[in-house]
């Protein structure tokens, strides 16, 4: 992807930024400024960008359980964070995230944020300043600062060192061409977070749509359908055997959402609000719901190739929520047994819940609670 010429600026290395990329903090670093500017801030200090930092990566790590790199020193803060402030859901707004990292005085956490400023804010624009290499790098910082601060054409300059208040100014044209461009700077960010978050987690799917928080799902035509069955023949949930009804109708991922990052029928079951609330997005125990979840949807299969009204509505469904037409044949197609449904739903969703338990989704059992 390339990025918009200028006479002004030295855009081929601001396309260089990412060419050395051992951990996340050159993204996450450069994402934040990005947004700041975009914000009509150029003058940022280390905390508040370290926050942003954070709060970017919350999502990725807290509700996706993606990796960031090997030791990686903000995924080890996001988690210290939420270990410490367990009240801080997994699907917080950004503006609260930052509301607590703003107010935060545990000494672990602020050394934490210290550690995340140690070389990004330096190194970031290493390809505008060749001839800083090697061990040029280590000398104290207040000595860095001031060779950094005597190049010529840099995006940003330093004022002075102090600590997590130390402030970067962002210069005007670099923050012009920011502005004007900022749709295809976005896209260019976004490609190589993806290449670089996808590398450290191959077998996750769906990378693209774990980088931002979670959006609403769109399950209304899933719902339309369901509700159609349940008024033909009553449907007990798979994890606590409770009748479900219009009004208390939920839809649930088995394999979490946040995992899959995808809204396909084979992984969506009817359940309850309140159950579906408790589960989360963790992972259902396989040998206590898988063949639950089998008789469930074996049931939905039968009323729709029984009745035309159910056939339709699935079709409609289907549109929408059943996007492989491999799929299409090996489940849903008609006179289907009980134990060949059943197989063929096992060897869609095994791997999958699978990689997900690989990847630390918890497991989890249906607890009701006594009244």
């Amino acid at each position: 992807m390339q990025l918009p010429y200028s006479e002004e600026l030295n855009i081929e290395c601001l396309g260089r930024l990412f060419d050395k990329r051992s951990e996340c903090y050159k993204f996450f670093w450069f994402k934040a400024i990005v947004g700041k500017v975009l914000d009509g801030r150029l003058e940022l200090s280390y905390e508040e960008l370290v926050d942003e930092m954070i709060a970017d990566a919350w999502y990725m790590v807290t509700e996706y359980h993606l990796n960031l790199g090997p030791k990686d020193s903000l995924e080890s803060l996001v988690h210290l964070i939420k270990e410490k402030y367990p009240q801080l859901k997994s699907s917080e707004k950004k503006s609260v995230l930052l509301g607590y990292l703003k107010d935060i005085k545990d000494k672990d956490i602020i050394s934490g944020k210290r550690t995340l400023t140690r070389n990004v804010p330096y190194r970031l624009q290493s390809p505008f300043m060749p001839d800083i290499t090697g061990k040029a790098w280590d000398v104290k910082k207040i000595e860095l600062i001031a060779r950094i601060n005597q190049k010529n054409r840099l995006m940003y300059y330093f004022n002075e060192l102090n600590g997590l208040s130390t402030q970067i100014i962002v210069q005007e044209d670099w923050a012009r061409y920011i502005q004007k461009n900022q749709e295809i700077i976005k896209g260019w960010l976004e490609y190589h977070m993806i290449q670089y978050i996808q590398k450290r987690n191959p077998n996750v799917p769906g990378i693209a749509d774990k980088l931002y928080p979670p959006e609403k799902r769109k399950l209304e035509k899933v719902k339309k359908y369901w509700k159609l069955i349940l008024s033909i023949k009553p449907i007990h949930e798979i994890y606590g055997d409770n009748v479900i009804t219009a009004k208390n109708l939920s839809i649930d991922h088995f394999v979490p959402w946040s995992y899959v990052a995808h809204d396909e029928l084979w992984n969506l079951n009817p359940t309850t609000k309140n159950i579906n609330s408790a589960k989360s997005n963790n992972l259902p125990d396989w040998d206590s719901y898988f063949n639950k979840l089998v008789e469930q949807e074996y049931q939905a299969y039968q009323l729709m190739w029984q009745y035309d009204s159910v056939y339709h509505e699935f079709e409609e469904c289907a549109k929408d929520h059943v996007n492989n037409q491999d799929v299409l044949y090996r489940v849903y197609r008609k006179d289907l047994k009980l134990p060949e449904f059943s197989g063929e739903l096992e060897s869609i969703i095994l791997p999958v819940y699978q990689s997900a338990k690989n990847c630390g989704f918890h497991n989890w059992k249906y607890e009701e609670k006594c009244v």
